[in-house]
Parts: C-alpha cells; structure tokens; sequence
C-alpha cells in the first residue's frame, strides 16, 4: 500500500517524506515508485515526524493504531490510516480517545469509496430518485486465507480488516442501517467465531437490505443496488454492470476507470480527496460508530 500512495503522491506533485522499517522493504519502495524512504521506523524518526501536518499510515494491520498513536503523540494534525484502523474493535476505539484528546483529526481509508465504479453508480441513484433495496456478498476464499503469511491475530479479525470493505461500500452507497437482525454460524480454525453470515435491515434513505457471506462455500464478493429504474450490479467491485426496467439483458457501463488502472483502484482519489476535501472521507469518529452499531452485529464480534 505504501507505494500505491506513493505512487499517487508522485502524480499529484506533493512532496513528501517516507518512513520506513526494514531496509528491504525500503529498498523495494524506492524501485518501485524512484523516492527516498528513511528506515527505522517513527519512532527512530521522531524528528522528522514533528515536522509534518499530514501522514498516511500504511503500516501492517496490526501496527495501524500503534503507529498512529505515535505521529498523534508526536504532533500530527491530520492522518489518513488504511483501514479498519486498528486490528481489533477495543484498538480502534482507544485510537478514538487518544485522537479526541490530542485534537487530531483522522480519517480512515475505505479506497472502494472512490472506484470509478462507485462514482458512476452514485449518479445513478440520484438520477433515479435512491437506492430502493440492495444487497451484498463478503464472500471470503477461506482456502486460501488459511494459507497466507499473515499473523494469527490478523487472520482472527479478518472480518473486521477485510470483510468490512465490501460492507463500507454497500452502506455508502445505500445509506446507513437503522434498523438490523444478524445471524451468525460456524468458524475455521483460522477464524473461529464465524464463518457463515446472514442478515437484513432498513437504512437511513428507506432502502431495505439483506447480505450473506459463507467462508466455507464457494463464492465472491458483489453488491447489488436496486433503484426504480435500474438494477446496478458490483461482480468484481471495480465493475459496473446496469440491468434496466423492462429487461432481463446485463450490460456493462462504460466508465472512466483510468485512475483505476493507472495506480491501484480508488487510492488516487481518496489520496486527493485527503489533501484537498477531507470531508468526503470516512473520519474515525464515523468509524468508530460503525464499528460498534454495525460491524460488531455482523461480525458478531
């Protein structure tokens, strides 16, 4: 992630400052995207630190709130951490208090927010008058999780550090649940307190929803979004395929995806957006709240 926003970075001309870790890591950044990167870590780096008002954290998940405690604590005003922002729902919430108390303002990177898909969607729904119903898959290959080089507590809060980007996406777009019932069963050895998902609700807009996610079966993620006119289908998310009123035909619609291609899907723009309006990010208060109300229902975490 760390070169996708350097990446980024480098194409909206901002100058910037690396911090790093191992010196390998370093060295791949820096071939990658032609920057310099300081190694060490912050706190090794303290210093320099101090003398930014800005900081994208992309550290490992379960580094993301200890690293952003640390450049709070250090006098970072605003920062940008990848998402969920903590490993686990009691890290996200002291993540909340500190940022609270040391007046730091901190967002968190949902990058589908900012697909060319979803932006073109977005258009729909208000052409059409709202989001009439909708539904989404968190579908995760349970096979192939079990066997990545990732940390045991990472793979334990997987719903929370992977799952909840297709839930993001879908309550962005059709509006926040307020009304909810959840149901949970089964568990891998990986992730044992759950691996099948189910549930429905009422959002904020007045659409209806239901979503379902087995781990154990075949599957991916999608959402589905139902306006009066238009049936707007998420299968990969950074697609966009339109079924109308009056017809069983799928089309896809031709969308400008070109920042989508050119660095990896949505982080130039969520990049943009948190130098020039970071209003239209997802603050940690917001999170934090979402975490709480509608992750941990359907986590049953």
């Amino acid at each position: 992630m760390a070169v996708a926003y350097g990446n980024a970075m480098n194409k909206l001309d901002m100058p910037f400052t690396v911090i790093g870790r191992g010196e390998e890591s370093a060295r791949k950044f820096t071939e990658r995207t032609g920057s310099s990167i300081l190694t060490g870590g912050v706190d090794s780096n303290a210093e320099t630190a101090r003398e930014h008002t800005h900081a994208i954290v992309t550290v490992n998940v379960e580094e993301l709130a200890k690293t952003t405690i640390s450049l709070i604590e250090l006098g970072v005003e605003n920062i940008l951490v990848e998402k969920p922002g903590g490993v686990t729902p009691e890290e996200i919430v002291e993540l909340k208090e500190i940022a609270a108390k040391n007046g730091a303002r901190v967002y968190i990177g949902y990058n589908r927010r900012f697909y060319a898909s979803a932006l073109k969607a977005k258009e729909y729904i208000i052409n059409d008058g709202g989001v009439e119903s909708f539904s989404f898959d968190f579908t995760e290959w349970g096979h192939v999780i079990a066997n990545l080089p990732k940390t045991p507590i990472v793979k334990e809060n997987w719903f929370l550090a992977n799952s909840t980007h297709v839930i993001d996406m879908a309550f962005y777009l059709g509006g926040q649940p307020i009304e909810m019932v959840s149901y949970t069963k089964g568990g891998v050895s990986w992730h044992p307190i759950a691996s099948v998902y189910a549930g429905s609700g009422k959002t904020d807009t007045g659409a209806l929803f239901s979503y379902q996610a087995n781990w154990e079966a075949p599957g991916r993620w999608g959402i589905e979004i139902n306006t009066k006119h238009h049936k707007l289908i998420f299968r990969p998310l950074e697609a966009l395929q339109v079924q109308k009123h009056g017809s069983v035909a799928i089309e896809t619609v031709d969308i400008d995806d070109s920042l989508d291609k050119e660095f990896k899907p949505g982080i130039y723009r969520q990049t943009e957006a948190f130098f020039i309006k970071p209003s239209i990010l997802l603050s940690l208060d917001e999170h934090a709240e979402k975490v709480e109300g509608i992750y941990k229902k359907i986590g049953n975490l």
